[in-house]
């Protein structure tokens, strides 16, 4: 049995285990947020804190707190082999995340966080706004279905997470291996820019390393200068801008 929370909702269904996993203080994510995956600090202080499972009931897995084995870490959490280890996170570093060296030196985040965790893991669900996977999720051939990229270096592994985005309601797309994945981190044209399946490509093909961190690191500026009202769709326009 498979369970995947994403975008407020808990699937079960018979398939290869798969789990969301989060790293906390490694790549941006708020330890203990379900559902923050691609959002950024101002956005998700508006959203509503999920209650908690009542006592005994099945909850997503959470990690420790990890070490990178250059620094002396290791181990890894504690699921099988056969797990699809899933990364939802993002690097956002004196934002959400403390600076980490190898990342800040051109590592792209989940190469570091499969180095981290000592097994290979997916990239998926970390380019949507939370919000977006809360609300914009539509039952596949609905026309303008939103899509998600999922990068990851094993196909079967990468189904299985291709497979859970079409679960929540979003159409996957093949974005490659690890390696590729720095081509949905914060803040490229793919990231939290509410893209079908069609324009997703030309936006990951479009990705500039060196201008998308720039842009990361200006968020908390540009997010100052949206109002206090501002909707989820002033956040997304914020983010197309940037690229024009």
């Amino acid at each position: 049995m498979v369970e995947v929370e994403a975008g407020g909702r808990r699937l079960r269904g018979e398939r290869p285990a798969a789990v969301r996993l989060r790293v906390p203080r490694v790549v941006g994510d708020r330890a203990g947020r379900p559902g923050q995956a691609g959002g950024d600090q101002r956005t998700a202080r508006r959203l509503p804190r999920r209650p908690e499972a009542p006592e005994g009931a099945d909850r997503p897995l959470r990690s420790p707190r990890l070490r990178h084995p250059a620094h002396g870490g290791g181990g890894r959490p504690a699921v099988s082999d056969e797990t699809v280890v899933i990364d939802t996170s993002n690097y956002y570093p004196g934002m959400l995340s403390e600076p980490i060296e190898a990342v800040d030196n051109g590592q792209v985040e989940s190469v570091y966080t499969a180095e981290l965790l000592g097994r290979p893991v997916v990239k998926a669900w970390n380019a949507a706004l939370a919000e977006t996977q809360r609300t914009k999720g539509v039952p596949a051939g609905t026309p303008g279905r939103l899509a998600i990229p999922v990068a990851g270096d094993f196909e079967e592994a990468r189904k299985v997470a291709m497979s859970l985005v079409d679960d929540t309601g979003f159409d996957a797309y093949d974005a490659g291996t690890l390696a590729d994945s720095w081509r949905q981190q914060p803040n490229s044209p793919a990231y939290c820019t509410e893209l079908t399946l069609d324009e997703l490509p030309a936006a990951l093909a479009a990705a500039d390393r060196v201008k998308d961190a720039a842009i990361r690191d200006s968020v908390p500026e540009r997010l100052a200068t949206l109002p206090a009202t501002a909707t989820l769709e002033d956040v997304v326009e914020m983010n197309r801008a940037a690229h024009r």
